[in-house]
C-alpha cells in the first residue's frame, strides 16, 4: 500500500538532496570562475606594474616572485629578462593565453609596451589549489545545512500528517455501530473537504441502517397478525367436522393467504425501492405503452369485480427512468384503484403529453381520501379509519417512493361524483444528443 509520508518525504528529499549538489556545483563554478578572473587580472596588473616601474621598482614587494614567472623580450625577439630557468615560452597572441609547459598547465598574460614584449604567467594548479583552500569553508555550511534541512522536513511531513493519524485512530475506536460525524474544528483546510465527505456518508449510512430497522420492525409486526390468523384458520378446517363449515374455513384461510402473499410482495417492492438498493439503470420508456400492459395484465382482476377497468386516454409519451420500478407504480395504482373500487364500478387511466410533464392520471369512483387525511397515506403501513377493505397500506408509499426516484410528483384529487383520483407527473424524457 502507497504511503502518503514516504512518498513526501521521498519527493522532498530528494529534491533538495538534487537542490543541494545543484547548489554545491553552481557555488565551486562561480567560485571557481571569480577567482580565476582574479588571478588572471593579477597576472594583468603585475605585467603593467612591470612596464611602470621595471622589474627592480620601488614597490618591488606588488610583484610576488615566488608564484610568477615574468619575462621581458626586446622587439627583436631578444630576452631580456626571465625570472625563471629554463625560459617560459613567448605567447605570439597578446593577453590571456593558457599553455602546456614542462607537463604542467600554466596561464599567462603577454602584452607589448614601450618597445617590449612582457610576459607574466604562473601555474594553473597553484590557483586551483588556491581555490580548494578558500571553497572548504564556503561549502562547508552548505553540507551542514542539508541534513539539517532533510530532518526539518521529515518533522514537518510528520507534524502535517499528524491529522490524518489521528482521524485513523478515531475511527479505529468507534463500534461498528457509531455513525456521529468527526469534528471538523481543527483540522486543516486539505483535509476537511474529505472528511467533511466522510461525514455525509456516514448521515447517509445512519439513515439507510435507521430506514431498514424500521422496515424490519414494521414488516415483522404487519406479518404477525395474518400469520396468526392463518394459524387460528388452518386449525379451525382441521377441528370441524361439517364439510361445508370446513369449507368456508379453507376458503376463509386461502384468502389469508393471498392477503400474506400480496403483503410479503408489496414488502418486497418497498424494499427494492430503497435508495441503497437502487442502481442506475435508467432508460427511455413508452409510459403509454406501458399502461396499456398494465391495464391488460389487470383486466382479469377487474373483470372478477364487475369493475369496467379502461385505457381512457394514451398519448405518446416517452420518460427516462427504471422500467421495472414504473411498472411497480403502475401496478399498486391500478391495484389500489381496483381494490377500493366498488363493484361495478369504473376505473380509468390515462397518460397525457405536455410540453413540459408527462402525466400519468388514475381515477376511480369509489370512497376516495378525505383531504386531511391525503399526506398521511403515503406513510408505510397506514390506512383510513373504518377501510374494510383488506389491504397492507403499502400501495401509496411503494408509489411515492417510485415517483420520487424518477423526479415525479403525486397528487390526489376528487374525481367528479365521488371517488379518487392520483396524478403523478414525471418529468419527459430528455432529447438525445
Amino acid at each position: 500500500m502507497a504511503s502518503i509520508r514516504k512518498r513526501l518525504l521521498l519527493w522532498q528529499l530528494t529534491a533538495l538532496a538534487l537542490v543541494g549538489i545543484g547548489a554545491s556545483l553552481a557555488t565551486y563554478w562561480l567560485a571557481w570562475h571569480s577567482f580565476q578572473q582574479a588571478r588572471d587580472h593579477e597576472l594583468e596588473q603585475i605585467a603593467y606594474t612591470v612596464v611602470r616601474h621595471g622589474l627592480e621598482g620601488d614597490d618591488d614587494d606588488e610583484i610576488d616572485r615566488g608564484q610568477f614567472v615574468s619575462q621581458i623580450w626586446d622587439t627583436n625577439g631578444e630576452l631580456v629578462y626571465s625570472s625563471s630557468d629554463p625560459v617560459m615560452p613567448r605567447q605570439t597572441r597578446m593577453g590571456l593565453n593558457e599553455f602546456s609547459w614542462q607537463g604542467e598547465r600554466w596561464r599567462a598574460y603577454t602584452l607589448t609596451a614601450q618597445g617590449l614584449i612582457i610576459q607574466v604567467g604562473h601555474l594553473a594548479r597553484a590557483g586551483n589549489e588556491r581555490l580548494r583552500i578558500v571553497i572548504g569553508p564556503v561549502l562547508l555550511p552548505l553540507a551542514l545545512l542539508m541534513p539539517l534541512l532533510g530532518i526539518a522536513i521529515w518533522l514537518t511531513v510528520s507534524r502535517s500528517l499528524a491529522p490524518m493519524q489521528q482521524i485513523r485512530q478515531e475511527l479505529d475506536k468507534r463500534e461498528s455501530n457509531t455513525l456521529t460525524p468527526i469534528p471538523l474544528a481543527e483540522l486543516p483546510s486539505e483535509i476537511a473537504p474529505m472528511v467533511a465527505a466522510m461525514n455525509d456518508l456516514f448521515v447517509r449510512l445512519h439513515e439507510a441502517i435507521e430506514s431498514q430497522r424500521r422496515f424490519v420492525a414494521d414488516a415483522a409486526h404487519e406479518l404477525r397478525t395474518p400469520l396468526t390468523a392463518l394459524r387460528l384458520q388452518a386449525q379451525i378446517a382441521e377441528r370441524t367436522a361439517d364439510a361445508a363449515e370446513r369449507a368456508e374455513a379453507l376458503a376463509r384461510l386461502e384468502a389469508g393467504i393471498t392477503r400474506a402473499g400480496h403483503l410479503i410482495e408489496q414488502l418486497l417492492a418497498l424494499a427494492r425501492l430503497e435508495p441503497e438498493s437502487q442502481g442506475k439503470r435508467s432508460q427511455a420508456i413508452a409510459l403509454d405503452e406501458l399502461a396499456g400492459h398494465v391495464v391488460a395484465d389487470h383486466s382479469s382482476q377487474a373483470e372478477a369485480k364487475g369493475i369496467d377497468l379502461g385505457l381512457l386516454r394514451a398519448e405518446p409519451a416517452n420518460i427516462d427512468g427504471n422500467p421495472t420500478t414504473v411498472r411497480t407504480l403502475l401496478d399498486n395504482l391500478v391495484d389500489n384503484a381496483i381494490r377500493y373500487t366498488p363493484a361495478g364500478g369504473r376505473v380509468d387511466v390515462s397518460v397525457e403529453a405536455h410540453a413540459r410533464e408527462v402525466l400519468l392520471i388514475v381515477a376511480d369512483n369509489g370512497p376516495g381520501i378525505p383531504p386531511a387525511e391525503r399526506d398521511k397515506v403515503f406513510e408505510r403501513f397506514y390506512r383510513l379509519a373504518g377501510a374494510d377493505t383488506p389491504g397492507s397500506g403499502l400501495g401509496l408509499s411503494i408509489v411515492q417512493r417510485a415517483a420520487e426516484q424518477h423526479g415525479a410528483h403525486v397528487s390526489l384529487d376528487d374525481t367528479p361524483g365521488g371517488g379518487l383520483k392520483v396524478t403523478v407527473a414525471f418529468p419527459p424524457a430528455q432529447q438525445a444528443g
